[in-house]
């Protein structure tokens, strides 16, 4: 179906639903009523501006109509003017239109569960791991959005092994799916003493949170287990087998959590990640099938390089994917990442753009 005939079509569709607005007997059912206005609102933006893209297009067709029969200078010059006037105001109608047909991400309003793994470098890793936890959190502040740890193995000098961490609010993932992925640090250890710079990297995964609906755990698929929790070191911090270890047989995936004093808490807490796991399994699976899907996404952590470099002694921050860099490398560990997650989400739309067109 051609641009065009899908624009109809959504049209033929908006006004169908008017009509069926107007019916009484939908006005008296009130939970139809409401699903119907919900389609009709959402189609409302694309039909008011392929109706201005028409209008355009119709002054623009008798800009030129004029000008053939037209031959005063002036008269002309001016008729040039409209014309011009009226072929841009139908480019960007479309570029509109286009942008808004692109499909949303269905999961961009959900919360999160973020998961953040020191990987290569040491204990040097483990503070970058810590690093990245604060910019979240602030970035998460600044949004107005909440987090709540969920889970954590501190490291020796005060960072993290792993950290896992939930963030609520409105539009979390749509803003934070960018962030899946390697991140590279580049700095002068504490620990090194010759002064020399070292590399370190940390993992993060962001997983829409899942909602108990949308994942059906079987208790009966559970293995739970109970320990004591133990703090850096190994000393014990509690007395009490507070700790929880829950296995999904069927998967394999085992999640631990042992931040909280009280045992059901611990077990909560775990059901969460469990879900959010599951669910992104899930995701995978139904990707893995959809040959069709958009193959280089732009941040979903699907690959295995680095997204991401901090460095500190240039204060440069580098995004791979897109090539931005800024040298401003400590106001985005204060959390002030807009600018990185603007250009990422602008990129992403360009890709989705690109793709809508190419399968007209």
């Amino acid at each position: 179906m051609g641009f065009m005939d899908k624009l109809r079509e959504i049209e033929k569709n908006y006004e169908e639903l008017e009509r069926q607005l107007a019916q009484p007997d939908v006005y008296q059912d009130r939970a139809r009523y409401a699903e119907l206005a919900k389609a009709h609102a959402e189609l409302g933006e694309i039909v008011s501006h392929l109706r201005e893209y028409r209008r355009a297009a119709r002054e623009a067709e008798e800009a030129r109509e004029l000008l053939r029969e037209e031959s005063d200078p002036e008269m002309l010059a001016f008729l040039r003017e409209s014309l011009r006037e009226a072929e841009e105001r139908v480019e960007e109608l479309e570029a509109r239109i286009r942008l808004l047909l692109v499909p949303r991400d269905p999961r961009d309003e959900k919360d999160v569960i973020m998961e953040i793994r020191a990987g290569a470098g040491g204990e040097e890793a483990g503070l970058f791991a810590g690093d990245l936890y604060r910019m979240y959190q602030r970035y998460a502040d600044r949004q107005g959005w909440s987090a709540e740890t969920l889970s954590s193995s501190p490291s020796e000098l005060g960072g993290f092994k792993e950290i896992i961490f939930s963030v609520r609010g409105k539009g979390v993932y749509s803003r934070l799916k960018y962030e899946s992925g390697v991140h590279r640090v580049q700095r002068i250890p504490v620990t090194e003493s010759g002064g020399r710079i070292h590399t370190s990297t940390a993992t993060v995964a962001v997983l829409p949170e899942a909602e108990e609906v949308e994942v059906d755990v079987d208790p009966a698929d559970l293995r739970i287990d109970v320990f004591r929790s133990t703090g850096p070191g190994g000393q014990s911090v509690n007395t009490t087998d507070s700790a929880v270890r829950i296995t999904h047989l069927p998967t394999g995936v085992v999640v631990s959590c042992q931040d909280e004093k009280s045992q059901l808490q611990n077990r909560e807490k775990a059901l969460r990640i469990l879900r959010a796991r599951l669910l992104r399994l899930e995701q995978e699976r139904q990707q893995r099938e959809q040959a069709e899907e958009r193959r280089a996404q732009v941040g979903t952590g699907d690959r295995s390089e680095r997204i991401r470099t901090y460095n500190f002694p240039q204060g440069r921050v580098s995004d791979h994917r897109i090539g931005l860099t800024l040298y401003r490398l400590e106001e985005v560990l204060d959390g002030d990442l807009d600018e990185i997650i603007e250009a990422l989400a602008a990129a992403d739309r360009a890709e989705r753009l690109a793709e809508a067109a190419g399968g007209e």
